[in-house]
């Protein structure tokens, strides 16, 4: 008998901690991000261009971004849009130190006028 009260108290709290743990994450909400991108204020992956040059330079980039060891996959993962010789880096990083590195690779590819670096922080976790 006291085993399977045991039983059944050890399955209660088991399931009150699973449900705690999910209640402490809000829903991701990217509602301004997607009215931003629909706008056409800002440049998406669908801006970019098909042209040889173009591609050979954004390719040269994630080439660049992804050989960095020292960055997160965070990192690795930004949009890099390239249009008419000019490329828009945006995405979450984790820290000003990521998103300087790739915005120094984009420009020793593309010329330091060519580079619109619009990469944001994205604040730590807190647990």
């Amino acid at each position: 008998m006291n085993k399977l009260i045991l039983t059944f108290a050890s399955v209660a709290v088991l399931s009150l901690n699973s449900m705690a743990a999910d209640e402490k994450k809000p829903d991701a909400d990217n509602t301004d991000k997607n009215k931003r991108d629909r706008s056409g204020d800002t440049k998406t992956p669908v801006d970019q261009s098909n042209s040889q040059e173009d591609l050979k330079l954004t390719q040269a980039i994630r080439q660049a971004v992804m050989k960095d060891e020292s960055l997160t996959m965070t990192a690795k993962n930004v949009k890099i849009i390239t249009a008419g010789g000019h490329v828009t880096l945006r995405g979450p990083v984790k820290s000003t130190e990521e998103k300087m590195k790739i915005e120094n690779h984009a420009k020793s590819a593309a010329g330091v006028a060519k580079v619109d670096n619009q990469l944001e922080v994205k604040a730590a976790d807190k647990k």
